[in-house]
């Protein structure tokens, strides 16, 4: 059976099926694809872990760590990687994405090799899947439970609803965001959009920790979010946006405190516009290495823009270049002998991913995890970043 008619089979079962019913159905298509077995894995929120989506009378499955073997190596280069030999067969591993969102992977089992049309077919069938799982997380809890290690606490689980996925890929650019602690955020948020040649960015961090202090910021967050938003979909420019989110955050908590960087890229140009409220200065890579750390601060935090007037940066970016935003939490990460990340070592850290061609959310999860294990799986603060990969749109390939 083509992919086509497998797809078309997969999707007519769907339509009404429940989330509950998709392994199942999965696993009925493996026999028109040549395959034994079908079986999705969904990444947790931290992406360490590949945990199966199974139901009754599916194969039995454990979780599998993503570094170190080869279905996380299948996740982390959004790769196909096929397994030969084995008692039971041939085992191929296909990335499972939303366009360029990484959600999981499709362990496929054949009793023997795979033809190339029958890996082809497979790539096609993990596409489709990857639409339905995003489709379904809308309506069920299903998929998300299974994508939770942990019990999320409730400022997390607000803040999580309001973000966007966390990786967008055209053929000019690449976006990627993460997020830590995933399960305790505070006020750390991120947000992007491409509107026709512009590319927004936005990074916001806002003062609060604690059980009281973190859900007061995740809802100043929150309005910064939305107020951005707002003013992008009215079609304000850079400095009416950051007015339009000053003059929300201050009417709805005037003692608020948000620092914020708000960027648009000409994609056709490679003109970068980036206004910096009171936040770090993002990093410009440039041919492998890091050629400038943008000109910070060039407004006042939100909501205190009434006190001076924002002052917008421009920067001409080249192809193949990429923008590193992050928040405090990255650099003042601090061992427990006192040791700080640091300026240096983030930018040692993306000028060895970029030499070692990861792709952007690769580099973001590992940097984050690089912070994580820096002081001892225990953050002090949000740790976030926003890494865009941008490129003139000229033939070639910009890997997601």
């Amino acid at each position: 059976m083509s992919s086509l008619e497998s797809v078309r089979q997969l999707l007519g079962q769907t339509h009404r099926a429940q989330p509950e019913d998709l392994p199942g159905m999965v696993m009925d298509a493996a026999a028109q694809l040549d395959a034994t077995a079908l079986i999705i894995y969904l990444v947790d929120h931290q992406q360490r872990w590949l945990t199966p989506l199974t139901a009754p009378g599916t194969p039995a499955r454990e979780p599998l760590a993503v570094d170190g073997t080869l279905p996380g190596r299948a996740y982390s280069l959004t790769e196909t990687i096929v397994a030969e030999g084995g008692g039971d067969g041939v085992r191929m591993w296909v990335p499972v994405l939303d366009g360029a969102e990484r959600l999981g992977v499709l362990e496929v089992v054949a009793a023997v090799a795979l033809t190339a049309q029958a890996v082809e077919d497979c790539k096609a069938v993990a596409s489709v899947l990857g639409e339905i799982i995003v489709t379904r997380s809308l309506y069920t809890d299903t998929i998300e439970r299974v994508r939770r290690r942990e019990p999320m606490r409730l400022p997390a689980e607000i803040l999580r609803a309001q973000l966007p996925p966390l990786t967008f890929a055209t053929d000019r650019l690449v976006v990627s965001g993460i997020l830590e602690p995933c399960y305790d955020v505070a006020g750390d948020a991120f947000d992007y959009a491409v509107n026709g040649d512009v590319a927004h960015l936005a990074l916001f961090d806002a003062a609060g920790h604690g059980s009281s202090g973190g859900t007061r910021a995740v809802m100043l967050a929150t309005q910064a979010l939305g107020a951005y938003r707002n003013a992008r979909r009215t079609g304000l420019d850079l400095i009416g946006t950051y007015h339009h989110i000053d003059d929300a955050v201050r009417a709805y908590d005037r003692s608020g405190m948000i620092t914020a960087v708000l960027a648009e890229l000409d994609q056709r140009t490679g003109v970068l516009r980036v206004i910096s409220a009171g936040h770090p200065g993002g990093i410009l890579l440039r041919g492998g290495r890091a050629v400038k750390v943008l000109p910070t601060p060039t407004a006042l935090p939100v909501p205190l823009g009434d006190l001076r007037a924002p002052v917008v940066v421009e920067e001409m970016l080249e192809p193949g270049d990429q923008l590193l935003l992050y928040t405090d939490g990255i650099t003042e990460a601090r061992s427990r002998d006192g040791d700080l990340f640091g300026i240096d070592r983030l930018i040692d850290f993306a000028v060895k991913a970029v030499a070692d061609r990861l792709p952007p959310p690769e580099t973001t999860r590992r940097l984050v995890h690089a912070i994580l294990a820096h002081q001892d799986d225990t953050l002090q603060d949000d740790a976030t970043v926003l890494l865009a990969a941008w490129r003139d749109g000229s033939p070639g390939e910009l890997q997601p």
